[in-house]
């Protein structure tokens, strides 16, 4: 029998975690996933508690506590049926959270980020980026201003656009089909975006550097016509060409199209693996939008809980293109 796909959420019973746990649930409530919950505990914590109280008291109640945090979460909704699982571990939380990714073999990590400074998050939570770095399955980030949605409808609401900057090498039409059929999912329109770089020519300005910015430009939007052949048929998009920093043109189109989720790539290695690259750490720093970010080998994991929505797509149910 085919195993159900699964999504593990991670709570440290903050608010921010509040919200992460509403995406996951309103994520394995549209394509019917089991959902794990997970909170990690101190190893001095546990150490400590053991000496006061014996046994598996720490253990015991912070379980209770993660099931009262879920049903205060949704106390105002009846939720549709879907398979919840409680995990309480001990140890540092981003190797448990991996961890216990890799046992439970999830298909999707969704987890909040932290640390917000003035008016753009500078630093996010330590754990987050811990995560991002070494992960091998895509992660959901959230943002801690965001309560996250209570109801599923109402995340066609908050996402309104899904927003996927593509940097057109071969993970680029993986992670656009991917993006497309979240979009048909929640039935929005998808934003394929590609930023091009200024160059910066030593010496004076050249003669020559207005022509090759133009071909430039004309090569990387015949590059992003081409992508969006790999966005599922009757899925509502179109494709953007910017000019700048990657990051800040990526905060920037989000903002100003009105984007609720950038689906981003993870760039990596083969001795390496899946990294966090400067642009997409840079990407989590400057919006205050969820991120899904895509490891470049197996980001397809994702496509499996979205295959019953790129299937009717291809049949053209859903939305005309454009």
């Amino acid at each position: 029998m085919a195993r159900r796909p699964s999504v593990l959420c991670p709570i440290d019973f903050s608010n921010p975690s509040r919200a992460a746990l509403r995406y996951a649930t309103a994520i394995a409530e549209r394509f019917r996933t089991s959902l794990t919950l997970l909170t990690v505990n101190d190893p001095l914590l546990a150490e400590a508690a053991e000496l006061r109280a014996g046994g598996e008291w720490l253990s015991d109640d912070s379980e209770h506590e993660l099931r009262r945090f879920f049903q205060q979460t949704f106390e105002h909704r009846t939720l549709f049926p879907i398979d919840v699982d409680v995990l309480v571990t001990t140890g540092q939380p981003a190797q448990e959270i991996l961890r216990v990714a890799r046992e439970r073999r999830s298909e999707l990590i969704v987890m909040s980020t932290h640390g917000l400074t003035g008016v753009r998050k500078l630093f996010f939570g330590a754990t987050t980026e811990r995560v991002l770095r070494e992960t091998s399955i895509p992660v959901l980030v959230t943002p801690a201003v965001e309560p996250g949605p209570l109801f599923l409808d109402d995340v066609r609401q908050l996402v309104g656009r899904v927003l996927a900057p593509v940097d057109l090498t071969a993970a680029s039409r993986n992670q656009v089909q991917i993006a497309g059929a979240l979009a048909s999912a929640v039935d929005v329109p998808l934003l394929l975006a590609h930023v091009v770089e200024p160059l910066r020519f030593p010496g004076p300005p050249s003669t020559r550097r207005p022509a090759v910015e133009s071909e430039r430009r004309a090569r990387c939007e015949q590059a992003l016509q081409e992508l969006m052949t790999a966005v599922p048929a009757g899925v509502k998009s179109e494709g953007l060409t910017a000019f700048g920093d990657p990051a800040e043109e990526i905060a920037k189109v989000a903002r100003e199209r009105r984007a609720g989720l950038i689906v981003i790539g993870l760039h990596g290695s083969p001795l390496s693996g899946p990294r966090m690259g400067s642009v997409t750490y840079r990407v989590l720093c400057l919006s205050q939008t969820p991120v899904l970010a895509l490891p470049p080998v197996v980001s397809a994991a994702v496509a499996k809980m979205a295959a019953p929505v790129m299937e009717a797509s291809t049949a053209g149910v859903g939305r005309n293109a454009t």
